[in-house]
């Protein structure tokens, strides 16, 4: 059991990469940082001494704070943050807590890419289908909640990334893009620390999908099944993202929490 505005790390796994996962603030200090330069997934850096603007990223979300051992430094912001009627806890332990719990993944600073306008801006091809939904839906949930996506052209990928300061992903020559038999997924889950089981397992399905291999997961027909049918639905890639983003989280959480459930006819007979 957590101790008073604190949320304990297991309490903390279990949200990430849901959509009711809250904001996550790292306040360490620099030194402490520099020991050790990753951050819990969807976390972001702030001063502990800049209130205002963690109150500002925060708006009307819930929110956990981070610090290097769940003392003074979260615990403040926490108690700064909730005489403004926000709400937010601290995590327990923090960051060495977190460490220390079994199958808790950590971000590496170095993997993230150049940040501009305070957000990760990538770039893509328009129409998305599978690694192109599934990718922005592994950075939303897990790397950077505002992440800005761009559709566009295939030959206008390079002048756009240039010009706004984006991340080619999911096209040739790129380093975001297929490794081998492997596909972009596979690539941002090796360079963002982030494979897991439930994560393997969805990544197969992707990989499966995406490069006509059903053969590798028979969940794979369907999700192609799926893709193109939401694809035909929006002429807008945005509000496209946006209905796949849906997917993704139902799939991971089959994937995290469902994938031994069964169903049948006559009624009880599956779990």
């Amino acid at each position: 059991m957590a101790a008073p505005n604190a949320i304990t790390p297991r309490q903390l796994l279990r949200l990430i990469g849901t959509p009711k996962a809250p904001v996550l603030i790292d306040v360490r200090t620099e030194a402490d940082f520099a020991d050790d330069p990753v951050l819990v997934p969807s976390a972001i850096r702030r001063s502990f001494k800049d209130v205002d603007k963690i109150r500002e990223r925060i708006g009307d979300r819930f929110s956990v704070v981070i610090c290097q051992k769940g003392k003074k430094l979260s615990q403040g912001v926490v108690s700064w943050l909730q005489s403004e009627g926000v709400m937010s806890e601290y995590l327990e332990g923090g960051m060495f807590a977190w460490r220390d719990l079994p199958g808790a993944p950590s971000v590496p600073v170095s993997a993230l890419p150049e940040i501009a306008q305070g957000v990760t801006i990538w770039v893509t091809r328009h129409r998305p289908k599978i690694d192109r939904i599934a990718c922005p839906w592994l950075i939303r949930r897990f790397v950077d909640a505002q992440a800005r996506f761009l559709f566009v052209a295939p030959g206008e990928i390079q002048g756009v990334a240039e010009h706004f300061g984006a991340t080619p992903f999911d096209v040739e020559g790129v380093d975001w893009s297929h490794r081998g038999e492997k596909c972009t997924f596979d690539t941002m889950l090796d360079v963002f620390n982030l494979h897991s089981e439930p994560m393997d397992r969805l990544a197969t399905i992707i990989r499966a999908a995406d490069t006509n291999r059903h053969n590798l997961a028979p969940e794979a027909a369907g999700l192609l099944a799926i893709s193109v049918g939401l694809s035909r639905q929006y002429r807008d890639d945005q509000q496209q993202l946006e209905a796949g983003l849906h997917i993704y989280d139902a799939l991971y959480r089959w994937a995290r929490d469902g994938s031994g459930e069964t169903h049948d006819w006559p009624a009880g007979h599956g779990k």
